[in-house]
């Protein structure tokens, strides 16, 4: 049996001692199992086949997980395998359980490996395990005197039944580990520069946010308390001059008021100080809010 390191030698040595089952053994504890939940017999079923985990996660091992998660995955589809065994088909646990175990230390693989999500179709999981595999097949059939590949990722796409540019963003995955923007950018230490400076984000941070958020409703309602001081004609000046999106033209105002633009002019700038005079009577803060 493949060696996996990482594993302690009493957990090999015990599933290597585990007897093995009989076809009449292995069926008799899966009736027992599946007609009665008897633990007991779960107990035989599963550390029987205990070694058939160890093997299969030694195919994995060059994934730089955990041994010992690894075999932990695989235990976890032993039990799924024993939960969905249906004793009375002519086929042997261990050929059963085999698909179940395999597939939940994929997934674990899958899930781990990097933290960007991928291969979650069957044909991306193909890709994924078996792309490395097929690079050395086609390698060393052109060592041997073959035919070399005009187009090698074409060939594996056509092997596996992906496209073309699946198989170059899964090499891209699988050319080098995840990176952290939190690592230093250079060689020269301590110069406190990380990759994630070079993607600065230039929207405000979430308490700017709140705090541009507060500070424009207390504006408004100091604005509006202020504009109480003035009289209906300063204020109708103002809001169609300043406070309205299209600013009213003084020449235009003035005819509207009856009165030339130079007095519409001076009535604007007297209602502007009678405001500001007001707002800092009535809220000191205000003076160091516009600072």
């Amino acid at each position: 049996m493949a060696q996996i390191s990482g594993i302690s030698r009493s957990f090999v040595r015990a599933a290597m001692d585990a007897p093995f089952l009989t076809r009449e053994e292995e069926h008799a504890l899966a009736v027992r199992w599946r007609d009665t939940s008897d633990q007991i017999a779960l107990d035989r079923l599963t550390r029987a086949h205990m070694r058939l985990v160890i093997a299969i996660a030694a195919r994995f091992r060059n994934y730089g997980l955990a041994a010992q998660d690894l075999v932990q995955e695989g235990h976890v589809g032993l039990l799924e395998a024993a939960a969905r065994f249906d004793p009375e088909r002519e086929v042997r646990f261990s050929t059963y359980a085999t698909w179940w175990i395999r597939a939940a230390i994929q997934d674990f693989v899958l899930r781990n490996w990097s933290i960007v999500r991928g291969g979650t179709s069957s044909a991306q999981k193909a890709l994924f395990f078996n792309l490395r595999r097929l690079r050395m097949r086609i390698a060393q059939r052109v060592e041997n005197g073959g035919e070399e590949s005009l187009d090698v990722q074409a060939e594996i796409a056509t092997t596996l039944g992906v496209n073309r540019t699946d198989v170059v963003a899964m090499e891209a995955r699988l050319s080098g580990p995840d990176m952290s923007m939190s690592a230093p950018v250079g060689d020269e230490e301590g110069s406190g520069a990380s990759r994630g400076d070079f993607f600065a984000d230039p929207s405000p941070l979430p308490d700017e946010v709140v705090s541009n958020h507060i500070d424009g409703e207390r504006r408004y309602e100091w604005l509006q308390s202020a504009l109480t001081v003035l009289s209906e004609r300063e204020l109708r000046i103002l809001r169609e001059r300043r406070l309205s999106d299209d600013g009213e033209t003084l020449e235009a105002l003035g005819t509207k008021l009856g009165i030339s633009k130079e007095r519409v002019r001076q009535i604007e700038n007297r209602a502007l100080e009678k405001l500001k005079k007001a707002l800092l009577e009535r809220n000191p803060d205000f003076a160091t809010v516009t600072a």
